[in-house]
């Protein structure tokens, strides 16, 4: 079953890098009380990821934070080295949460799981994004191809904030 608008995320702790190393962080410590702004990638590094999804968000951050957003975060099927590597090269330590779903085991129990073993990756996230209220799904933007960032972008959740 997929998540959808109206339910409440799973349980799930990540890992994430920081100037103090790794460090877990659940999604109670994430999203309880907060209003979240969410989104995943297929992949780090990878070229839509990378040249197209994540830089929409850190070139509008400010913009997000401004409309009553308490943080933002991207979730990958990566390791937290990885991760750490794409947050240092981006710009983005310390702007936003760079969530290391190392096992996919979050992005499984969202039903956001795909097979991308054809091209080399194994199973990762499909791209989203996603407006969680203390914990609480409220939009959700699905792409129906992970080569594209336009439905789950940053310009489509400010026009949903």
């Amino acid at each position: 079953m997929t998540i959808a608008i109206g339910d409440k995320l799973p349980a799930a702790t990540f890992k994430e890098k920081t100037s103090d190393g790794p460090v877990e962080i659940s999604t109670e410590q994430l999203f309880n009380g907060k209003r979240v702004v969410l989104f995943a990638v297929p992949g780090a590094f990878t070229p839509t990821c990378s040249l197209n999804h994540l830089p929409g968000y850190l070139e509008n951050r400010d913009t997000i934070l401004s409309k009553g957003v308490d943080d933002i975060a991207v979730v990958a099927v990566n390791d937290w080295h990885v991760m750490g590597a794409w947050a240092q090269s981006s710009g983005g330590m310390g702007k936003i949460h760079f969530l290391a779903d190392w096992d996919a085991g979050f992005t499984k129990a969202l039903g956001l799981d795909t097979d991308l073993s054809a091209g080399g990756l194994g199973v990762r996230s499909k791209r989203y994004s996603m407006l969680v209220e203390d914990g609480v799904v409220k939009s959700l933007n699905v792409e129906e191809s992970p080569g594209q960032a336009t439905v789950s972008g940053a310009a489509r959740m400010l026009e949903q904030l």
